[in-house]
């Protein structure tokens, strides 16, 4: 197990490289820089903005600007942000809490509904239970994060408030009027959890209704019940157990879904994350902030990965990395 890590940490490296050099690559050749809106600002001279350009290093060729910025990175230096003048690590650790809160709780809630869906959906095949979840999960799956997102403002904000209902509210992390206890953020946390775990929910209940399924069929589950086993343990000690250990390489491999709604998800509901922030620095080709939190969720998109294959290898006796 020990090789295993040490090998998958050693191909992260090249594999940052490549990402982060794409990445830089891509901001640069975009038309625009964070010193565009400058030239249209008459108190700025032609002088004036080539000598901010000089200061931020954006009259330099684009590759030469990438060695240099790898050459600080590896050292923990992430940059200035080009927009307020403040350390890009500082502005990225002070929202990665609330990005982590986000993606965790609609990681946590997807497992928690997936799991015990797919599994009776598996045991009560062709029920009325089963056909109206396979629709759901259908459905659900074919909405995008996005317009799940607005969606869920229409209805339980803005039309619950008009007719009379408790809602909750439109966006943010807070409420800034009053105070600001668990329940005022849990409430503030539900609609863009939701809308991250639905998409979730719809895919692994499904995958696990497969797997379970496959697993019943299998010749010693079979035994089981021909010994005169009861069904409630035979699929839920023996088939459930062994259905659930492909979901671990899938909720790895689900993480950058996680990670990439949330781009959209905290911009829709105005919720201070890395997605949020990252949507911000884009619109105002702020190239040090964009190339940082590419970095960072990479880091963690690859750390998701690898603790999946760590998992699968505690759980699954069969499996022998050498």
């Amino acid at each position: 197990m020990a090789g295993l890590i040490i090998r998958r940490l050693l191909q992260m490296i090249p594999l940052l490289i490549g990402i982060t050099f794409l990445t830089f690559a891509i901001v640069n050749l975009v038309p625009g820089s964070p010193v565009s809106e400058l030239q249209f600002n008459p108190r700025m001279t032609a002088q004036d903005v080539q000598r901010i350009k000089t200061q931020l290093g954006l009259d330099e060729p684009w590759p030469e600007r990438y060695v240099t910025w790898l050459s600080h990175t590896v050292r923990g230096d992430l940059g200035i942000s080009l927009q307020n003048s403040t350390p890009v690590r500082d502005r990225l650790l002070g929202v990665l809490p609330n990005t982590l809160l986000l993606s965790g709780t609609a990681l946590i809630v997807a497992l928690f509904i997936s799991v015990p869906v797919g599994v009776y959906s598996a045991v009560k095949q062709n029920s009325l239970f089963d056909h109206i979840s396979t629709i759901g999960a259908v459905a659900f799956y074919a909405v995008p994060t996005f317009w799940l997102g607005l969606l869920f403002i229409i209805l339980f904000s803005v039309k619950f408030k008009e007719w009379g209902l408790p809602y909750l509210p439109v966006g943010g992390m807070k409420n800034l009027r009053g105070d600001s206890g668990v329940w005022d953020r849990i409430e503030h946390m539900i609609m863009p959890v939701m809308a991250l775990a639905l998409v979730q929910i719809a895919a692994w209940t499904r995958y696990i209704r497969s797997s379970m399924l496959e697993v019943i069929r299998q010749d010693y589950i079979r035994t089981a019940r021909a010994k005169g086993m009861r069904d409630r343990p035979v699929y839920y000690s023996h088939a459930f157990r062994n259905a659930l250990i492909p979901l671990i390489t899938l909720v790895g491999l689900s993480i950058p879904d996680l990670f990439g709604g949330a781009f959209l998800i905290e911009t829709i509901f105005a919720w201070n994350g890395m997605g949020r922030l990252t949507v911000q620095a884009v619109q105002r080709s702020d190239y040090t902030l964009i190339m940082g939190s590419t970095l960072l969720f990479a880091i963690l998109t690859m750390f998701g990965n690898l603790l999946a294959d760590i998992l699968y290898g505690v759980f699954d006796p069969r499996i022998r990395y050498s």
